[in-house]
Parts: C-alpha cells; sequence; structure tokens
C-alpha cells in the first residue's frame, strides 16, 4: 500500500511512548531512531527492503562510512533543501564531520518524532541545535 503523508504521520505517532532499545524495532516494546524508520517502512512496504547488521552505540565513530545516509538514499527519495513536508524522514549529524547517526520523522509545526537513548519515542522541536545538525531530508517511495 503506499501511504500518504497523514498516514505516515499517524503511524509515527502510534509510536510515541515506546521505550528506547538499541537495534530494536518494535511498536510499544522498545525501539531506537532507526527501528522507528523500520516499523514505519514495515507498516507501509511490508519485509525490510535489505537486513540490517548489529550495530553498536558508536558505530558512525568507530567505522567512518556514512552506513545510514547510503542507506536512506538506497530506500527512500531524497529531497533538496529544508522544506520538510509531513512524513519525511530527517537525518542528522551530531558533528559537522561525522556521518548522519539519528532519524526522525517530519510532522510539521516544527516538530518531529524520534527515538533517542534514555527516553521514550517522544516529539521534539527543530530548534537551532537540530537545525545546525540536519544532513538529509528523505520522502517515502511513491509519496508525492
Amino acid at each position: 500500500m503506499t501511504p500518504t503523508r497523514e498516514m505516515i504521520v499517524a503511524e509515527a505517532r502510534s509510536w510515541l511512548g515506546t521505550p528506547y532499545r538499541h537495534q530494536a524495532s518494535l511498536k510499544g516494546v522498545g525501539c531506537d531512531c532507526l527501528g522507528l524508520v523500520r516499523g514505519i517502512w514495515r507498516a507501509f512496504h511490508g519485509a525490510e527492503p535489505e537486513p540490517l547488521p548489529a550495530y553498536a552505540p558508536d558505530w558512525a565513530e568507530a567505522t567512518g562510512g556514512d552506513s545510514l545516509m547510503a542507506a536512506a538514499r538506497r530506500w527512500l527519495v531524497e529531497r533538496d533543501g529544508r522544506d520538510f513536508q509531513p512524513g519525511d524522514v530527517i537525518l542528522f549529524r551530531y558533528r559537522e564531520n561525522l556521518p548522519a547517526k539519528h532519524a526522525a520523522v517530519w510532522i510539521g509545526d516544527g516538530r518531529f518524532i524520534h527515538a533517542h537513548d534514555g527516553a521514550v519515542v517522544s516529539e521534539g522541536t527543530l530548534g537551532p541545535w537540530w537545525a545546525r545538525r540536519v544532513a538529509g531530508v528523505f520522502g517515502w517511495p511513491g509519496v508525492g
């Protein structure tokens, strides 16, 4: 099924309150930021498009590769600029010279949904700290 932007946002919101669990992707049980995106993918596209290798919390620093960005480019639709649309996936770099390491789903009105260590899936605001760290914006296959 090809989702609408509203459907993607509703699915992301249905994950609110899910505890943070590294490498997990089970709504209500546990997920990390990538697990949230994976769960939304499964809700609309079925099986995940490729197997996920095990990764440590410091994987981006340890490998030096930009594997999260590369995977997003393989399976999502890269968008130009910062004209975020509801449902878009936003990737963040914690430092300018590091690989993208965090993902969130834009819900509009300056807000996104994400999972972060030590918390539950929650809404965040794209304030200056997050805005400086945006590395890429991606739409979902088939969504205009």
